[in-house]
């Protein structure tokens, strides 16, 4: 029996607000049954993110924008050298809840880290990816109709520093690290981006398509 595909797309570096809006076109797309599955892949410019469980002790002083969003969890940082990825998905279609979502999300990062040769893992009742005590990738989603939207954030070149202007996800800022500061290389974020492509697909049975031109039929805004 052929795989199901699941598209990803590589949007490249976006703004945080352009990305956030066409994120929301397609769940609005997908609820209404007009559009597939897909998984938004990106690197964004820097940006600030406050999740539902955000308190305004968590915000120390940052320099660059701050946004507001429906995903739960505490503050993060987005930038460049971080992979991204929003997976648009129809969860009950896939044999998925939130909790099982979040699984699938960790193990596809733990198994495409090992890849580059680094050993990450899970620490109990802290989603994300974590090696060694430190967080090297953030989970905050949001659930819509029964379509899943935010997603995963992995640091891979990440500047460490711009953590120091948040608590994120209420914890101290040096808790984050990133591929580079653990392995002392620097991967690219569309490279990795197609490994992790590789990796959810296999995890929910599918064939994971990597492309850069969505369909003409959602109306997606200039980057």
């Amino acid at each position: 029996m052929r795989a199901r595909e699941l598209v990803f797309w590589w949007l490249g570096r976006t703004d945080y607000r352009a990305a956030h809006r066409l994120m929301l076109e397609l769940v609005e797309e997908r609820v209404a049954g007009r559009a597939e599955d897909v998984v938004l892949m990106t690197e964004h410019e820097d940006v600030y993110t406050l999740g539902r469980n955000a308190k305004p002790e968590h915000l120390l002083n940052p320099q660059h924008p701050v946004v507001q969003v429906e995903r739960a969890g505490g503050p993060t940082y987005h930038g460049p050298g971080q992979l991204v990825a929003y997976p648009i998905l129809m969860l009950s279609e896939r044999g998925l809840d939130a909790r099982k979502l979040v699984a699938v999300l960790e193990e596809a990062t733990i198994r495409a880290l090992s890849r580059y040769g680094l050993q990450a893992g899970r620490e109990e009742g802290k989603p994300g990816v974590w090696v060694s005590g430190r967080k090297i990738a953030s989970i905050g989603l949001a659930i819509r109709g029964g379509v899943s939207f935010h997603g995963i954030a992995v640091n891979l070149t990440t500047d460490l520093r711009k953590f120091g202007a948040i608590m994120p996800c209420g914890m101290p800022s040096d808790v984050m690290t990133s591929l580079e500061r653990e392995l002392g290389i620097r991967v690219g974020v569309k490279e990795f981006g197609e490994v992790f492509a590789e990796e959810l697909g296999m995890l929910l049975g599918a064939r994971a398509t990597v492309t850069d031109v969505p369909p003409s039929s959602i109306r997606r805004p200039v980057f």
